[in-house]
């Protein structure tokens, strides 16, 4: 494994493969923070020139976090198709970059493939890809998965209604719901994040939101986005959930850190499994975001772009209905503006895909960073560029509970068509069958929260 190269005259020596994986990254300021950044523009580009030559073998006989020291990379390495490996090992990153964009390789190929990757591969492929690369590839890749209905289906651009309250008030979370419902809103999921972590008031939202869903006969599904333990009682006390969340880290130290390990994981699957009100198999939530092992001091040295493609290797293991990164809303130490935010979107979507995890993202961001909604919009127009399967959606795309911006309600209806995309098929039925949506684009009536009120 060569971990040298000389470019323009100078000699670039890198002592171990973090090193290289964190220097080959596009400019973040989490890497600045953590000291493993590139210094110059010329180091990164020798960082990438020796990551290109850098064998899938060698990436998967050095994790970033070893193996004997980390549930996460336990978790990656052990799931990985030993078969499909053997016939990849060999491949240089540069030589994965170029299949995957190959016309000739197909979604199912990739999905094939990706069976046989640990995440450090699909780490090291982002950062040797442009960001055309990443929505091009991207693009390719199809994953679905089933709780009540289908998400992920070609043609499909999925939102989570988000109905926030600073006080988890039912009946102003009721409205903030009905109006999002009546945009043509909340095929992906109907997921509130709640202020109170207690299994009385997530109980009660999740038995309001069931209720609304019967109701209307909504074709959807549910969840409160508490902590999974939290979940995990109000279902075992009769509360009805389609699918559990948990935020995740790309190593056990940050997934302690937010209180979990695989073990809780697997035990609030099966619980969903046995006690969920979903239909389907896919019953779990994971959400992400670059930096946030960083901001736990859970990183082992290793690079927020490597980091953030570890947690879609743990997510895999527990075959999530919804896996998304909340790319903006840890703030300007990790990703510091619109430019650093874009790269990381479309770095995670991809990965994600690649991975093999049904992928949305928050295109988001914090009042304090350089960056405003004009740039979230475009994020959003290039994920959804790349296949996303869903965004968020809240009240003029401000969140007053978690206070930062966002997808709105309107941008729904506005990027499914200058998109050609459609709703979940169910529930765009649903939607004409209610008049909101009108030979597949929003009725006169759509935005009038009364047609919910009996």
């Amino acid at each position: 494994m060569r971990l040298k190269t000389k470019l323009f005259g100078t000699l670039y020596e890198f002592k171990d493969l973090n090193e290289v994986m964190a220097k080959a990254n596009e400019e973040k300021s989490g890497d600045q923070l953590a000291g493993v950044a590139a210094t110059s523009v010329t180091e990164m580009i020798a960082a990438k020139e020796v990551l290109s030559e850098i064998t899938l073998k060698d990436l998967r006989n050095n994790p970033a976090v070893p193996y004997e020291i980390d549930e996460v990379t336990r978790i990656i390495q052990d799931q990985v198709n030993e078969r499909i490996y053997r016939e990849i090992q060999n491949w240089t990153v540069a030589e994965f970059r170029e299949w995957i964009l190959s016309h000739s390789t197909t979604s199912k190929d990739i999905a094939r493939i990706s069976r046989g990757l640990t995440s450090e591969m699909v780490a090291a492929v982002a950062k040797v890809m442009s960001n055309m690369d990443l929505i091009y590839a991207a693009k390719k890749i199809r994953v679905t998965a089933h709780c009540n209905t289908t998400i992920g289906e070609a043609g499909t651009l999925g939102f989570r209604l988000q109905p926030n309250h600073t006080t988890d008030d039912i009946d102003g979370i009721r409205i903030s719901l009905f109006e999002g419902l009546s945009y043509g809103i909340g095929d992906a999921v109907i997921g509130l994040n709640p202020v109170n972590d207690t299994v009385d008031s997530v109980s009660n939202v999740l038995k309001m939101f069931q209720e609304i869903k019967e109701t209307h006969n909504i074709p959807t599904q549910n969840c409160v986005l508490a902590h999974v333990k939290t979940q995990m009682d109000a279902v075992k006390n009769g509360a009805p959930s389609d699918m559990i969340f948990q935020s995740i880290a790309g190593s056990e130290k940050g997934n302690t850190a937010f209180g979990l390990d695989g073990a809780i994981m697997a035990e609030a699957q099966d619980l969903m499994l046995r006690e969920g009100t979903s239909t389907g198999p896919n019953v779990i939530y994971f959400e992400t975001g670059q930096g946030s092992e960083l901001s736990s001091e859970a990183h082992h040295g290793v690079d927020q772009v490597t980091m953030e493609a570890r947690c879609y290797g743990f997510a895999k293991k527990y075959n999530p209905f919804l896996v998304n990164t909340v790319v903006g809303f840890i703030g300007p130490e990790y990703l510091y503006d619109s430019k650093q935010v874009t790269r990381a979107g479309l770095e995670d979507h991809f990965m994600g895909k690649l991975t093999g995890v049904p992928m949305g993202v928050d295109a988001c961001y914090t009042n304090h960073m350089k960056t405003d909604q004009n740039d979230i919009e475009n994020l959003a127009v290039l994920l959804g560029a790349a296949g996303c399967t869903y965004f968020m959606g809240i009240p003029q795309g401000d969140d007053i509970m978690l206070n930062y911006q966002c997808t709105g309600y309107h941008d729904a209806s506005s990027l499914r068509e200058l998109l050609g995309l459609t709703p979940v098929k169910e529930f765009a039925d649903w939607l004409e069958t209610m008049g909101i949506y009108e030979n597949g684009r929003l009725s006169a009536r759509a935005g009038d929260a009364s047609l919910f009120i009996k």
